[in-house]
């Protein structure tokens, strides 16, 4: 017998279909270039500031929520939440269209500096897809008023996603020094 209330277990195939399509869909949107089907469209130089910041506001707004339940603010809780989330999607439709319309830029560091980009680059990418069910159950868990379930849930998803929102900032800052 499942351990889900009946709540999650209509959003556990929501969860699973969004989890395995978004990291595809980026995937696949990231390798196309509207160009190349000869659609011209200016590249979108200008986005990359904008959702490197859109990160750091969604790690701003996480701390602010984490804040926010620890006083016992639940509403407020949730509304930051829901806004994080909305950061999220906005951030990666942001970084989707960046990507198909412009080329990406290769980071020009050398030596340590290098090593260093790159694992971060490797972390933020690898744990931006872990984050995305961990984000969907946490929240599906409150839906459910399984409080006791989300706030366990939340303990580890709370630092991976702040990770995530963080180090996305740092990999722009890191990058933007080579940008044409």
């Amino acid at each position: 017998m499942s351990d889900l209330s009946p709540k999650e277990q209509k959003y556990k195939k929501w969860i699973i279909v969004l989890s395995i399509l978004i990291p595809l869909a980026v995937a696949v949107l990231f390798g196309i270039k509207l160009k190349d089907y000869g659609i011209d469209v200016e590249p979108l130089t200008f986005l990359p500031p904008i959702y490197a910041s859109i990160n750091g506001l969604t790690a701003l707004v996480l701390i602010l929520a984490v804040i926010q339940i620890k006083k016992g603010n639940r509403r407020t809780h949730e509304r930051l939440m829901k806004f994080a989330i909305s950061l999220s999607v906005l951030f990666l439709v942001m970084y989707v269209a960046y990507h198909m319309t412009s080329d990406s830029t290769p980071f020009g560091g050398e030596g340590a500096i290098r090593y260093v980009y790159f694992f971060i680059l490797i972390t933020h990418i690898a744990l931006s897809i872990v984050i995305i069910p961990l984000v969907l159950i946490t929240y599906v868990r409150a839906l459910a008023e399984r409080f006791d379930k989300h706030k366990k849930l939340a303990k580890i998803t709370f630092p991976i996603w702040l990770y995530v929102a963080i180090t996305g900032v740092v990999v722009y800052l890191m990058i933007s020094p080579y940008y044409v």
